[in-house]
């Protein structure tokens, strides 16, 4: 193939990016023109290097669009790679085509779901992180938009590159000066950003982001800081190109009519429609025997233990038989018990401080490289990373999410650190599980069925220690559910999970005494439910009462009312309806009406 000037890809690519974008009647032209010597430039230039016949190989370079609604940029470059067929470029923003309107591995050369602004700089750290842990010679390249380095998302994965030291990320930042409402906050101030990323411990390089040697020559400069991410921080224009877009307000995120993109089509003349260009191909690798941990935790599981204690315990022993086993944290390792994985596979384990977003975002990384992440927290600091989780779905990342320190039960640290929403958001992440065990023992279970399940799982654990309830014969699979109490002569049902079933216990036992017998299930796998066992629970008992540690809105007790929502049955929910307050767990749960008492009460009103 006969190499063809970056000067005419150039032009294609505007080509490309203009048909697809006109033939939608969508799409962000001129976010992809600013940006188009920049890529023409990394991907036919010999930087880039890629096998789009082999896209899952191992030694490919890495190439991320944070800046996802310049995706006809991105598909606008496999194309002329050859790797796309012109004639598919009319299906962009379709339904069923893999040209999405914002990037997502259903374009199979796409790394992960980006679009959501700030996300694809941890994403690329996390990749940047498998590469160093799996001794490959690839790299990541990140291409960002100006708007997004407001995003503080984007900020913690600076600084954490940085600490990480990973020459092998490379940021490209297409500073076009317009957002989508006007000028962004720095406008075309290419110093603002260098003396803030430099000061986070990055090398820095300033280019004229349409001028093709100067960024071929920042280019070369990859790797020769040792020890350091490279930012290249590019001037551009938006609507490069095009004479009557070019650095014009009101443009973004809109296409030309067919009358506008056959004036445009006049400014790009002389075209060259037929060339194709080509990516350099990728380095050799001598893969490394990898060798298997054998290190194991002696743990008692018949004594009363907390489950995210029997979480750490359960990492260990993980890590035995999975190779690709890595454990993130936030700086709470020695609460969520992360540390006990850490202390036996260090090289395995990362800290990520206090940055739950780029924690989450270096997860899908990490998996979308073929790594198994468990990531942990306090249950209540996911919230901070919803959107980052939100996306991980869409990337189809095989990530496991462990949330301590749930509920009120918690006690004296008061509502701050309350994990009360954790269980509404899992549950509406797309194709999501979510598992909430009651004693260590199926805590150990889940957390190994967690790892044999392909997508997001979240699981929830509790800070204080309950007793052991399960016996080691005992199994739990995603989906299933344990009938701890039950007979024949049961009128009513509880349903509940974690720490409420040992309240539920005792409330049996009580109504047992007074003649009123109930059947109590440990609804573990909050989604899926075990909608067969729910289903002969309505039929053969009166009314069902759940019982939760979480707010009303999102948890068991609407899980329970959805999968029953055909049968006629009453369902009392029981959860924290209270602003919650500091306190004794005890205490807690008698004041947010969850507690043996409460459920007695409930009950017992029923038999009125």
């Amino acid at each position: 193939m006969k190499k063809a000037p970056l000067k005419d890809v150039s032009k294609l690519l505007r080509y490309y990016i203009l048909k697809m974008t006109t033939a939608a009647g969508s799409g962000h032209a001129t976010s992809s023109l600013s940006a188009v010597e920049l890529m023409a430039t990394l991907c036919f230039g010999g930087t880039f290097r890629y096998d789009p016949q082999n896209p899952n190989l191992e030694t490919n370079d890495r190439l991320i669009f944070s800046k996802g609604h310049a995706s006809p940029l991105l598909y606008a470059l496999y194309t002329v790679a050859g790797a796309v067929n012109e004639a598919d470029l009319t299906t962009y923003r379709m339904l069923g085509s893999p040209l999405e309107g914002h990037p997502t591995p259903n374009f199979e050369f796409c790394e992960a779901a980006t679009g959501s602004l700030g996300q694809g700089l941890s994403i690329g750290f996390g990749m940047a992180l498998a590469a160093r842990l799996d001794k490959l010679p690839y790299r990541t390249f990140v291409l960002l938009g100006d708007s997004e380095m407001s995003e503080g998302s984007v900020w913690e994965a600076i600084q954490l590159a940085s600490h990480y030291r990973l020459d092998n990320l490379i940021g490209i930042i297409d500073v076009n000066r317009l957002g989508q409402r006007g000028e962004t906050m720095y406008g075309h101030n290419l110093d603002a950003y260098a003396t803030r990323i430099r000061a986070f411990g990055w090398e820095t390089i300033q280019v004229d982001g349409h001028n093709l040697e100067e960024i071929a020559r920042a280019l070369t400069k990859i790797g020769v800081a040792k020890e350091k991410p490279l930012m290249i921080i590019a001037k551009t224009v938006k609507g490069k190109g095009v004479s009557f877009l070019e650095d014009q307000d009101g443009w973004h995120g809109k296409a030309l009519d067919p009358h506008d993109f056959e004036r445009a089509l006049k400014e790009l003349e002389p075209l060259e429609r037929s060339i194709r260009a080509a990516f350099a191909p990728p380095p050799p690798n001598e893969p490394e025997l990898k060798k298997r941990g054998t290190k194991r935790i002696e743990f008692d599981f018949s004594k009363p233990a907390a489950t995210r204690e029997a979480y750490g315990v359960a990492l260990v022993a993980l890590a035995r038989g999975e190779d690709n086993l890595v454990v993130l944290d936030a700086e709470v390792s020695n609460s969520t018990y992360a540390q006990m994985f850490q202390k036996q596979y260090p090289e395995k384990f990362f800290e990520m401080y206090i940055a739950e977003q780029n924690m989450v975002g270096a997860a899908v990384g990490l998996a979308r490289r073929g790594k198994l992440p468990f990531v942990s927290t306090f249950a209540a600091f996911f919230t901070r990373a919803a959107d980052q989780i939100r996306m991980s779905a869409y990337s189809n990342a095989n990530v496991k999410f462990i949330g301590s320190h749930c509920g009120v039960s918690i006690g004296e640290d008061g509502p701050s650190q309350m994990g009360l929403e954790d269980i509404s958001l899992f549950r509406s992440v797309f194709g999501s599980v979510v598992l909430y065990p009651a004693d260590a023992r199926a805590t150990y279970a889940l957390i190994h069925a967690a790892a044999a399940f392909k997508g997001i799982v979240y699981l929830r654990t509790t800070r204080a220690k309950t007793p052991a309830l399960y016996g080691a014969d005992e199994e739990f699979v995603i989906g299933g559910s344990k009938t701890v109490r039950g007979s024949h002569h049961d009128r009513y049902t509880i349903v509940t999970a974690g720490i409420t079933l040992f309240e539920a216990l005792e409330a049996a036992d009580e109504l047992k005494k007074q003649g009123v017998f109930v059947r109590v299930i440990d609804a573990y796998s909050v989604k899926p439910l075990d909608e067969r066992t729910l289903i002969n629970a309505a039929r053969e008992t009166r009314a069902i009462v759940t019982v939760e540690d979480h707010y009303a809105s999102g948890g068991l007790g609407e899980a329970v009312s959805a999968a029953l929502s055909k049968m006629r049955i009453p369902i009392e929910r029981l959860a924290v309806t209270r602003a919650p307050r500091s306190g004794a767990q005890s205490e807690l749960l008698d004041y947010e009406e969850i507690s043996k008492s409460a459920i007695i009460k409930a009950v017992l009103e029923l038999e009125k």
